[in-house]
């Protein structure tokens, strides 16, 4: 029996580990990789283990990095089932299309751009002029339906016949519809089969909706282990869902080898307590410049926390009643997700909203934008409101539209919420913007490049880390300290190197036996 951690290793994206025992293999997690284009396309196109010699896939929960590749893993010839939670399955049915969806885009606007510097080379009127410009546009022409909607298949053809190689993208919505085909949805601390002589159970990680503390009981020649990985570990004392899991079945406390996430190992979040009042703070003095307030959101979880705190706000009259726009078509529909899970919600949702009869993310300020046309009519209001949109570290969807409106004008803020990656543009922005902002906004503003164009970072850049789904270092050692687990060993994953080894060292000196595993490195489980 043995453990080989291949994603998610002194990085945050990516999460990937391999449990062999036995004839079986089971995958914990299959996400995507998220950074620099160039190092993430290569490394979500190869994969470290053989897909058809999987057994199953145990997904912890939905979010891209732990999700994402799983459409690979089908394409590349995996048989099994993926199995998670209830609320987990439901969430894929949107993430994963939407997923699919941006790769088709990307990889179709890619060609475009390709195809059209092609033919207007051909043209030789590249340069500008009146004769350029109308080149131009008669080559958007053929390659466009419309204004804003590529005719694919031309394109296709076009490059096929001027023998241009293609970008094709990871997968296809097809290969994500295959993928939702064999996702099996089980209920909170109910064990089920994963292998020969191999049970799973679940167990409420407290992160987003549907994430879970994955158990496993492994049964092999007459011995016997047990595992338990924690995909990402939520914050105690947030809204809308429940604290991690702390009392855990008889049969499964005592743990040879607890495979836990180290996201933020050696740093301290804002008090849950404190969030309300921050974000008033940041609306009030926003709304005071007239400006508006941009806040890039991951789709799953951090938007509906946004929501359901606003609307708090709203309704005990603490703050300015702006307009509230949720411009992801993929928010919207995950926050109808949430809607059909009010089992897992906390209590004190259940209190402030549900007893109620109110529905925590609905008002009559809360507007959730669909078309094209709608966002693009919203990039231009003049007039102060919140925009919530995705996604998460700006690295595509309608967020880098209103922030290339936004971005370059002080009265405006740009509300950061969430962890961001290195080498995403939101971490970027977070970093040039609090370097500005500390530096006394004096000289010239730094510049950021949004979809190929360098644009002023004058709007104020704000952070507030109350808002984040993942435990920090205190939080993660309460997680330890306050469960009934009796564990042996602990490997961290799921953190930047620094945070993962700092995290470590936290955990020796408490006296647990905790190591970081290098990519590939494998480990037996005694």
């Amino acid at each position: 029996m043995e453990i080989t951690f291949f994603g998610g290793v002194r990085e945050v994206t990516g999460s990937l580990h391999l449990l062999r025992a036995g004839q079986d293999r089971i995958l914990f997690d299959c996400g995507m990789f998220q950074g620099r284009r160039k190092e993430s396309k290569e490394k979500n196109q190869v994969m470290p283990v053989e897909p058809a010699a999987l057994t199953n896939v145990v997904l912890s929960h939905a979010h891209i990095d732990h999700s994402g590749r799983l459409p690979v893993l089908l394409k590349q010839g995996f048989n099994g089932r993926i199995l998670c939670t209830s609320a987990t399955a439901d969430a894929c049915n949107y993430l994963l299309l939407d997923a699919a969806h941006i790769q088709e885009s990307d990889a179709s606007y890619l060609n475009y751009k390709t195809l059209r510097h092609h033919l207007t080379h051909l043209k030789g009127e590249s340069h500008v002029g009146k004769s350029g410009k109308k080149s131009n546009r008669e080559i958007q022409k053929i390659l466009k339906k419309n204004r804003h909607q590529l005719d694919v298949e031309a394109i296709d053809r076009l490059m096929t016949d001027h023998g241009i190689e293609a970008v094709r993208p990871l997968y296809t919505i097809a290969d994500a519809e295959n993928t939702l085909a064999v996702i099996d949805g089980y209920p909170y601390e109910h064990p089920f089969s994963v292998g020969k002589g191999i049970s799973c159970t679940l167990y409420d990680a407290g992160h987003i909706l549907g994430s879970a503390f994955s158990i496993f009981r492994i049964q092999q020649d007459g011995k016997s282990a047990t595992v338990c990985y924690t995909g990402d570990i939520g914050r105690f004392g947030k809204p809308i869902i429940r604290d991690p899991t702390t009392r855990f079945a008889e049969e499964d406390r005592d743990v040879d080898l607890l495979i836990m996430e180290s996201t933020y190992g050696d740093r301290l979040h804002e008090p849950v307590k404190d969030l309300k009042p921050g974000l008033k703070r940041i609306l009030t003095e926003t709304l005071a410049r007239g400006g508006s307030i941009l806040i890039p959101s991951f789709a799953f979880g951090r938007t509906q926390e946004l929501l359901y705190t606003l609307h708090e706000l709203y309704k005990d009259g603490e703050t300015e009643r702006v307009p509230i726009y949720v411009d992801s078509p993929l928010a919207t529909k995950l926050t109808r997700v949430f809607g059909e899970h009010p089992e897992v919600y906390d209590a004190d949702t259940h209190k402030t909203f549900l007893q109620e009869g109110r529905n925590p993310f609905c008002m009559g300020q809360i507007h959730f934008v669909s078309s094209v046309e709608e966002s693009m009519a919203l990039n231009r209001d003049e007039k102060p409101h919140i925009v919530i949109s995705a996604s998460g570290m700006c690295e595509a969807g309608r967020i880098l539209h209103h922030l290339r409106y936004k971005i370059h004008n002080p009265k405006h803020t740009i509300l950061i919420v969430g962890y961001m990656a290195a080498n995403t543009l939101g971490r970027r922005i977070l970093d040039q913007g609090t370097a500005y902002q500390e530096g006394g906004r004096k000289g010239s503003p730094p510049l950021v490049k949004i979809l190929n164009k360098e644009y002023p970072l004058e709007a104020r850049v704000v952070k507030l880390g109350g808002f984040s789904a993942h435990a920090d270092k205190e939080e993660m050692c309460q997680f330890l300290k306050s469960s009934n687990l009796n564990i042996k060993k602990i490997a961290l994953v799921h953190g930047e190197e620094e945070q993962s080894l700092s995290f470590g060292e936290t955990l020796k000196q408490e006296g647990y036996n905790v190591f970081v595993p290098k990519v590939g490195e494998t480990v037996g489980i005694e």
